[in-house]
């Protein structure tokens, strides 16, 4: 095997060693965030997600739910970006949230949530690591935001909070974005009466306004995402040379 052959053949395993890494992120944090759905709407009496297995960090009843956001999406924007995302999703009942709205508003809080806490404890990890002079601030991809000082295990570990930081940003953001099927949309009850909280939720279910709130997410993403990357990651890097 002549050189050229052998290092394709590394770029090859290091490019399923990232996409391995990219996917055991994504489905922790779908995971996480469906789970923090499922377990408000348990506190706040609505035991169908609890029922469904989904009050756990056991991926398999969401993989169940939603296989083709958790496992065949990932894997195809992955191959065409070179980065994941995919979705999950949390059952509940749409009869207890018509009689307890502002209960159902911090259902939906409750994801992105999840995911902007994961961005934090990446962000604390990584703070740590670049104080302490094991990475250093360098921006290459959505996979590494931070690179490490020696090889080897730091790599990866430089490289897995890079993606958890990332990732979960971009979750947190897309689904704050406030229009139906998103939870930005519920969410917006929690600064809502009583009564006009019960009116949104009687309003967003329905599928023109979900199919219409997808197309204008997509494309508001593109232009919401870059600033907010922008500051998270000046605020991450603050006071680093």
């Amino acid at each position: 095997m002549d050189s050229g052959a052998r290092y394709d053949a590394r770029v090859g395993i290091d490019h399923l060693a990232l996409g391995l890494l990219w996917y055991v992120v994504l489905l922790f944090s779908l995971t996480f965030h469906e789970a923090a759905h499922a377990w408000m709407a348990q506190r706040g009496g609505d035991l169908t997600a609890y029922h469904a297995g989904q009050v756990s960090l056991d991926p398999r009843p969401h993989i169940q739910r939603e296989p083709f956001g958790t496992i065949f999406m990932p894997l195809l924007s992955f191959a065409f970006f070179g980065y994941m995302f995919g979705w999950a999703s949390t059952p509940y009942d749409p009869s207890w949230a018509q009689q307890h709205p502002k209960r159902a508003a911090s259902m939906a809080a409750a994801g992105p949530a999840a995911n902007l806490l994961l961005v934090l404890l990446a962000g604390v990890a990584i703070r740590v690591g670049l104080l302490s002079e094991v990475f250093l601030p360098q921006v290459e991809s959505f996979s590494s935001i931070v690179s490490s000082v020696t090889p080897g295990f730091w790599t990866t570990v430089a490289t897995l909070l890079s993606i958890t930081f990332v990732l979960n940003l971009l979750l947190f953001v897309f689904n704050l974005i406030p229009v139906p099927p998103l939870d930005g949309s519920g969410a917006i009850g929690l600064f809502l009466s009583e009564e006009n909280a019960g009116k949104l939720q009687q309003i967003m279910p329905q599928p023109q306004f979900s199919l219409l709130g997808l197309l204008a997410a997509w494309f508001l993403i593109r232009s919401i995402f870059g600033p907010v990357f922008g500051v998270a990651l000046s605020m991450l890097y603050m006071g680093i040379g």
